[in-house]
């Protein structure tokens, strides 16, 4: 089949790679990289994208993720139709240091510092205050925003490397199983990204812990992952 004009003007404007002679994108370019010691000209490569305001699928320390610029409105627009999520749920935020999750925060509670000492970076995903800095699409209008400071070398790279957070929403077709593999990530999404950064198998079981913090100090565990909520609660009593 041969692509319409439409179609042609569309995936230009989304940037997808688009097969003419047959009508629709092609696969996500698969690159492979170091999970220990990424290649800095392959984080620089993914760091382009970012700047372009596209989406790319990259290896954390528990599953792939989606990354994209959470500043840029229609980079977070294409994660919501590139997983076919809801507008509705908020999107979590990566970053590489405790002092960069602070500048996207409205107010640190002193639980904050408690966590982020004792379990960043790794598989803890804080839930705070949103700073009125970050676009209220990625917080899905509620003003939280979910911060994870993960234990990977690719991902802390490619931020230094972009400048700054990207979003790490879990990188499979919302209601979907999650992908521990830049191959199930391609099987999922691969017509709808561009490149995928794959370091092979993730062998983590489980996805992060999430913690809701309040300005009151108070907290609240949403979902047990990597970190038992033994160990959260004997930190923060």
């Amino acid at each position: 089949m041969v692509a319409s004009p439409h179609a042609r003007r569309r995936a230009k404007r989304r940037g997808d790679t688009f097969d003419f002679a047959q009508g629709h994108p092609l696969p996500a370019e698969l690159l492979r990289v170091n999970a220990h010691s990424p290649e800095p000209s392959i984080l620089r490569y993914a760091a382009e994208f970012l700047t372009r305001g596209r989406v790319l699928a990259i290896p954390t320390d528990t599953v792939y993720g989606l990354a994209a610029d959470p500043y840029n409105l229609a980079a977070v627009e294409e994660i919501y139709r590139v997983k076919g999520r809801p507008e509705t749920r908020a999107l979590p935020i990566l970053v590489n240091s405790v002092e960069q999750a602070i500048l996207l925060a409205r107010e640190i509670p002193d639980n904050f510092l408690r966590l982020a000492t004792a379990f960043w970076p790794g598989a803890l995903t804080i839930v705070l205050d949103a700073s009125h800095r970050l676009p209220l699409k990625v917080t899905a209008n509620t003003g939280r925003v979910a911060l994870r400071f993960p234990r990977s070398p690719v991902v802390t790279g490619l931020i230094e490397e972009f400048g700054g957070p990207v979003t790490g929403t879990s990188a499979n077709l919302s209601g979907h199983p999650s992908c521990s593999s830049g191959a199930q990530v391609q099987e999922q999404l691969g017509a709808r990204l561009s490149l995928i950064l794959d370091v092979g198998e993730l062998h983590a079981s489980l996805a992060s812990t999430i913690v809701v913090l309040r300005g009151d100090e108070s907290w609240k565990i949403v979902r047990e992952g990597v970190i038992p909520n033994s160990d959260i609660e004997t930190r923060l009593s």
